[in-house]
């Protein structure tokens, strides 16, 4: 499973735990090279527990996380993104790494204030006991002003359990010149018995709420985080309860 930054700003996750891929999450690229077209950025964060489509993949605890991304005009990027996780109650998946790959093509759409993003992501999970948990996904999202509508879809989910849709809605506002506010949510469907859920689940909600304050070029950022899941739904854990996270990131 992952989080992530946000890819752009239509597709989150990303840094909920660094508000995700996942808010995946969110971040602010800093040039930290440049050429003839061509751009690069990293970025690195620790939050107190990493969220990923309002999951905990590190066990209710903190974790460590950092990428680059590379863009090449006009409008194609390429990344690479990775963090500590802990699946604590299933032997199966007992490694302490998530690394994503993605690549895709954003654009604004004409002279307006609509923008297209269409990309591909896959999971990896190195450390994996012999356990298939790798995945790739597909996604498209739209936006307009602040506004962002995003489709992700993967044939074969988390652990192989089947296809996977999610529809998210994002909005993001300024409230200040170093103070913002991120709004998620999203509904996630999985195939019926696919085993992703210890129970018959099949769909669920998941949301946040997210303030983030820049200072000195580092971001800090609170989350409020939650989702419509049981406990019984998640191996008896309290992996997919409300939650706030702290979350200190750069960008370079």
């Amino acid at each position: 499973m992952l989080n992530k930054k946000l890819l752009t700003a239509a597709v989150t996750s990303a840094l909920i735990g660094g508000a995700g891929f996942a808010q995946a999450q969110e971040k602010d690229d800093i040039d930290v090279a440049s050429g003839d077209g061509f751009e690069i950025s990293g970025n690195v964060a620790l939050t107190s527990d990493y969220r990923f489509r309002g999951i905990s993949q590190s066990d209710e605890s903190a974790a460590i996380q950092g990428g680059f991304d590379v863009e090449f005009s006009p409008g194609f990027y390429l990344g690479v993104w990775g963090s500590s996780v802990d699946f604590d109650s299933n032997e199966d998946y007992d490694g302490s790494l998530e690394l994503d790959y993605y690549g895709g093509w954003s654009s604004a759409i004409g002279d307006t204030d609509f923008g297209i993003d269409v990309g591909y992501i896959y999971y990896d999970y190195p450390g994996d006991n012999g356990a298939e948990g790798d995945y790739q996904e597909f996604y498209v999202s739209g936006s307009w002003k602040d506004i962002a509508l995003s489709v992700n879809y993967s044939d074969d989910y988390y652990a192989e359990t089947g296809d996977y849709w999610r529809y998210a809605l994002d909005y993001s506002l300024s409230l200040t010149d170093n103070l913002s506010l991120g709004l998620l949510a999203a509904y996630n469907e999985v195939d019926e018995g696919g085993g992703f859920f210890s129970s018959d689940e099949d769909s669920y909600v998941d949301y946040s709420v997210t303030l983030t304050y820049s200072v000195a070029g580092v971001d800090l950022s609170v989350a409020y985080v939650g989702t419509d899941l049981d406990d019984d739904d998640v191996f008896g854990t309290d992996w997919a309860d409300d939650t706030a996270v702290f979350t200190i990131s750069k960008s370079m």
